[in-house]
């Protein structure tokens, strides 16, 4: 007996109209925000997306494989290094640093998730933890390359000798398209015989090794790529506010990913992209309105968890089914 044998795999779709129509919106939204004057809305979405890509990867982990990551903010740390520390010693091809923020973060997932996916539920979480906040402090000891303080970037990365990052509406798009690529990457893995492997072992990992699929190893690879585009995030993240520091590595991070993925929805890659673009937006809004924008941030997080369980993509789901 086979997983296929039970459920079909679903036919190979195009992207949903109304994805293709939010990212056409996204794409048009920095000419209208300089038409108005408001160009630095700009720089908030940039941010958002960047945030978007690093979710989007924790929902592969955390909404199909059930693992609660709480040292995610790792990927994001290493991946802005990895921009950083080549900065340092002139090195600010973006051709080089991008691959190799991912390549990071990829084997830093590849070798703490050889064990940390032998532990299960609390132990998982702890232990992501653990290594999280030893990558941070590893790098507040890095006094070379401004230790607690971190290090600021004269400039952003380049292309093939380009400053095309300069551009803020060119940033902007490179990140948009980051996200889309990470959203389009993602959601195929979710929908593939490898991404219902890894929901079925959420769902019953005795059966599915009973079915012969080898469970670890589909977690290890499902959280090496998670971590990669974890990575990538980090690098856009330092491009984007031009400054490297350890607190990017810190718990609170980890913690606040977790919050824009069941934000958004955390079953749904679509969801947890837009959380973080949401939050994002929030964090700004209420921050002009009151000194205590985050108790107002907090209520509405909490609302969102007692009456949309789903997130907030779910609730327009079911509105939408209505």
């Amino acid at each position: 007996m086979t997983l296929a044998a039970e459920t079909p795999a679903p036919a190979r779709a195009a992207p949903p109209l109304g994805a293709v129509a939010v990212v056409a919106a996204l794409a048009l939204a920095p000419l209208a925000f300089d038409a108005a004057g408001a160009g630095f809305w700009i720089v908030v979405l940039s941010r958002g997306l960047v945030y978007a890509v690093a979710a989007m990867a924790l929902q592969l982990v955390l909404g199909r494989g059930g693992l609660v990551c709480f040292g995610f903010a790792a990927f994001l740390v290493i991946g802005a290094y990895a921009v950083g520390i080549p900065y340092h010693h002139r090195v600010e091809e973006g051709l080089v640093v991008l691959p190799l923020a991912m390549a990071a973060a990829a084997l830093f997932a590849l070798a703490t998730g050889a064990i940390a996916l032998r532990t299960r539920g609390v132990y998982f979480i702890m232990i992501t933890l653990a290594f999280g906040q030893m990558v941070y402090y590893a790098l507040t000891a890095l006094s070379t390359y401004g230790g607690d303080d971190g290090m600021t970037l004269w400039g952003r990365s380049q292309v093939a000798g380009f400053d095309l990052f300069r551009d803020r509406r060119a940033f902007y798009w490179l990140c948009l398209g980051a996200a889309a690529g990470t959203w389009a990457l993602v959601r195929a893995v979710s929908r593939s015989h490898f991404g219902r492997v890894l929901e079925g072992a959420r769902q019953n990992e005795a059966r599915m090794a009973a079915l012969g699929f080898d469970v670890f190893r589909v977690r290890l690879i499902a959280y090496a790529l998670s971590g990669a585009l974890g990575g990538l995030a980090g690098a856009l993240l330092a491009n984007h506010a031009e400054f490297v520091s350890p607190a990017y590595g810190s718990w609170h991070v980890s913690g606040e990913l977790i919050v824009m993925v069941v934000l958004g929805g955390f079953a749904s890659v679509t969801g947890a992209g837009f959380g973080a673009i949401l939050l994002a937006v929030l964090e700004e809004v209420l921050s002009r309105l009151t000194s205590h924008w985050k108790i107002l941030l907090g209520l509405g997080v909490v609302g969102v968890a007692l009456l949309a369980r789903d997130g907030l993509a779910g609730a327009l789901a079911r509105w939408r089914g209505r």
